[in-house]
């Protein structure tokens, strides 16, 4: 049968567009379909314009640390208004390269909600288009706990375009977005409440990095209020909203930023015309080559429920084009050893096994711990502490996990993210060579076994 395309693509977020282009590379006739922006969450909504937020959260440190650096400033004054315009004008412009790129590469963008008609049929704008195969990467959506107002709450989509800067501002949530947009918040100068409704945020860390991280952040006055949940939430009459919290209490605020976990985007996809399955959390069931239950469907990227990182959806969007097109080239996406940075701050970078996860594991360890203050710090007053952390076999003597919270951790863990990739040991990281004087070289200096 002739197909009008080889590969429909529906999303073209991180995941999407680079299968897309790869594909249309390899030779195959390809063609997107995107109904909202170019560049899915992280260019949008996510991770590009949350790094920017945070380099302008961070501005505040450089001008506390300037004086003991010998400069006088006069006090500064941040308009929320300006950050937002020039964020939005960096996003159009990488909305432009998005497109750029799979124009340059012969892919056919379609920009519309595409819905599936069938196992080889999607229609868009109310044209239906044939495809040997088809590839859903339509990534994640944000959502609110269904509480009594939940309607008054915003979310990581709607913080990116508020008009100004909220005075009060509760998050709720436990995981690295909340953390990240309390940080973010609270350094631009708003008065910032984090809710969390377990004992200790961002489960599945290293325990080591989540109590270092808890105690820098209440060094800088972040309120972190654990064990907390809202029940409601209720818009008095001078505008301001009020929480009212498990226990009884009553938090009122400007904003109540919610970061309670993301759901799979099928909202009218058309599953049902197909044989497509979702797996029991609602996310689409894939096999090791994100193959769906439907033969000529695949899916990647959030959608899937797996590593949610754009980097891994990159990877799996590659994948299943070589696997597809360029069958010599395939090679599967090794889950292991994935470097995360959480731009906290301070910052999180880790990678490999957290020490909780080497002795469930089965491993015998050995824990070599560092806390220092970092010598940027060392003429001003301020007193964050930095921490770093190898986690060890003790048998083999490989290195099973990096972890560190402190200035540049995201830039230092990628290049210890190629070491544990490679197998290293800990003598080899001993035999290292430090750059002197860095942070970094603390992770070639670490001698003494903490435990």
């Amino acid at each position: 049968m002739a197909y009008d395309f080889d590969l429909f693509v529906i999303g073209a977020g991180s995941g999407g567009v680079r299968a897309a282009r790869f594909a249309a590379g390899f030779g195959a006739k390809v063609a997107v379909a995107e109904s909202r922006y170019l560049g899915g969450t992280c260019v949008n909504v996510g991770c590009v314009p949350k790094k920017l937020l945070v380099y302008g959260a961070h501005v505040a440190d450089e001008l506390e640390q300037a004086a003991g650096f010998g400069w006088t400033l006069e006090e500064g004054h941040f308009d929320w208004g300006t950050l937002i315009a020039n964020k939005n004008r960096e996003i159009e412009r990488l909305n432009g390269i998005y497109r750029n790129l799979l124009l340059n590469s012969g892919v056919t963008l379609l920009q519309g909600h595409a819905r599936l008609t069938g196992a080889n049929e999607v229609e868009v704008q109310g044209q239906r288009y044939s495809a040997k195969h088809i590839l859903i990467a339509t990534g994640g959506w944000p959502q609110v706990p269904d509480i009594p107002g939940k309607e008054l709450a915003i979310t990581s989509n709607e913080a990116f375009y508020l008009k100004d800067l909220p005075r009060r501002v509760l998050v709720v949530g436990g995981g690295y977005i909340a953390v990240e947009f309390a940080g973010i918040f609270h350094g631009l100068g708003a008065t910032t409440s984090l809710l969390y409704r377990g004992d200790l945020f961002l489960r599945g860390f290293d325990g080591s990095v989540r109590t270092h991280l808890k105690e820098e952040l209440e060094k800088r006055g972040l309120d972190l209020q654990f064990n907390a949940d809202i029940q409601r939430i209720d818009k008095l009459e001078d505008g301001s909203l009020k929480a009212t919290l498990n226990d009884g209490r009553e938090l009122l605020a400007d904003c109540v930023f919610y970061a309670t976990g993301r759901r799979p985007m099928l909202d009218n996809l058309g599953l049902e015309n197909t044989g497509v399955e979702l797996d029991a959390r609602g996310f689409i069931r894939v096999d090791d080559q994100y193959q769906t239950t439907a033969a000529s469907i695949l899916a990647i990227g959030d959608v899937i429920g797996r590593v949610q990182l754009t980097p891994v959806a990159l990877a799996e969007g590659m994948a299943v084009a070589r696997r597809l097109f360029k069958p010599e080239q395939y090679r599967p996406v090794d889950y292991r050893n994935i470097p995360t940075a959480v731009f906290s701050q301070p910052p999180i970078g880790t990678v490999g096994l957290s020490e909780e996860q080497a002795l469930e594991a089965g491993h015998k360890v050995q824990i070599f711990e560092s806390r220092f203050r970092a010598m940027k710090l060392t003429l001003t007053d301020i007193q964050e502490k930095t921490l770093m952390k190898l986690v060890v076999d003790a048998e083999t003597d490989k290195v099973l996990g990096c972890h560190m919270v402190g200035p540049d951790a995201g830039e230092i863990i990628q290049g210890l993210g190629i070491a544990l990739k490679a197998g290293a040991t800990k003598q080899q990281f001993d035999e290292t060579i430090g750059v002197h004087p860095t942070a970094a070289e603390e992770f070639v200096t670490l001698r003494t076994i903490t435990r």
